[in-house]
């Protein structure tokens, strides 16, 4: 366990290096560059870890350094075309009328110094389910693949460019309070300018959005580190020109403001300028943040938990998942036994056929109704004797 906490800590100081510009310190000879790449993947960093090991090449076997350069390229790729693309999907789904709500866009891109290590998924839309089909429809034929699935909410579509969107019907929230908060956050989005149907967040909107969303996938052990970055740049980016003491309030109304403070300060540990000094000093319990990265960088794998309001987070989420499925179980039932009747119906239809099929074969049944019952034994008998005669 201290090998998969001392990668992740290796891997958090090789991409704050590169994006604050300083000095990288970081062994790499005690590092399993297998795991790291697994781990960097997941965390959607590989881009901007190619350009931390550069170099330091000789401490990685060729092949690691192959599949860290092929993520990089296909950074480089999306680099050259994600802006054509992106207004080409909105293009379209404004020409349709499909009304659709901008959740994160390629704006975040314009943040990184070093453009080519930002995210290579520029769009999160979310859409009635009518629409998303429709607009699924559209991405496969302009050559989008599925890569992702978020089972019951939507998924991720890729294109062999590398750009990558993620179409949701329903947000990926379980919980009442979240999914009552996130309902109020969307009705305050605005038409976003050159458009009539796409909606988008304001700043102030799209942090508490980002905020959120990073304390709701902390909990579940989903949350990433470029999740974390993205956050620290778009705060860092527009914390002079957004209410803080609104965007507090809004999380206390999610009953996460104390992980959201907690996840956007260890954000400005990693990620922030050694000059920036928004966070003038450390906080006086430290502990608190050794619990928070240890689950972050392990996925949960260390996860020692003492927030609170994480914990009734995460014992709403699992309540939820329970309801969830129960109902799934429910269905599932309620799907055997209608096979089963109907399997049921097929055979006593085979044993007992309708009038008119017991008509065609014998015709006093015709002119005398009452008879049926007695040819539906008769035939029963007659089907009898000839499979024991076929033997």
């Amino acid at each position: 366990m201290n090998q998969f906490l001392f990668e992740g800590r290796s891997l958090v100081g090789i991409v704050s290096s590169i994006i604050r510009q300083d000095d990288l310190k970081v062994s790499f000879s005690r590092l399993d560059w297998e795991r790291m790449f697994r781990l960097a993947d997941y965390h959607k960093v590989t881009s901007i870890v190619y350009l931390g090991i550069l170099g330091y090449r000789e401490a990685l076997p060729e092949k690691w350094q192959a599949r860290f350069f092929e993520r990089y390229q296909e950074s480089l790729l999306f680099g050259g075309s994600y802006q054509e693309s992106v207004k080409e999907v909105l293009n379209w789904l404004n020409t349709r009328k499909i009304s659709c709500t901008l959740l994160a866009s390629e704006s975040v891109r314009e943040l990184y110094q070093i453009q080519e290590t930002a995210d290579t998924t520029p769009l999160q839309l979310l859409m009635d389910e009518e629409n998303y089909n429709l607009a699924k429809g559209y991405l496969i034929d302009m050559g989008y693949e599925t890569d992702l699935v978020y089972e019951g909410y939507g998924e991720r579509m890729q294109k062999v460019s590398g750009i990558s969107i993620v179409l949701y019907y329903k947000l990926p929230f379980r919980t009442a309070v979240y999914q009552k908060n996130m309902r109020r956050l969307l009705e305050s989005a605005h038409i976003k300018e050159g458009y009539q149907s796409i909606r988008a967040l304001s700043k102030e909107d799209e942090l508490i959005f980002r905020m959120a969303s990073a304390v709701y996938r902390y909990t579940i052990d989903e949350v990433t580190m470029r999740e974390v970055l993205d956050l620290q740049l778009c705060h860092r980016a527009w914390r002079d020109s957004v209410r803080m003491d609104a965007i507090n309030r809004r999380m206390e109304e999610f009953q996460i403001e104390a992980p959201a403070a907690k996840l956007l300060r260890i954000s400005y540990m990693w990620f922030a300028d050694k000059n920036d000094n928004y966070y003038e000093h450390l906080p006086e319990e430290m502990s608190e943040y050794d619990i928070l990265e240890e689950r972050l960088l392990t996925r949960g794998m260390v996860n020692k938990e003492v927030d609170k309001q994480v914990l009734k987070l995460a014992k709403l989420i699992h309540k939820e998942e329970e309801k969830e499925r129960r109902r799934e179980e429910r269905k599932q039932f309620k799907e055997r036994w209608k096979e089963r009747w109907e399997e049921t119906k097929r055979k006593l239809k085979w044993v007992f056929p309708d009038y008119h099929y017991m008509a065609s074969i014998y015709p006093i049944v015709e002119k005398l109704p009452f008879l049926l019952p007695g040819f539906w034994i008769a035939r029963g008998i007659r089907l009898i004797l000839r499979s024991i005669q076929m033997k």
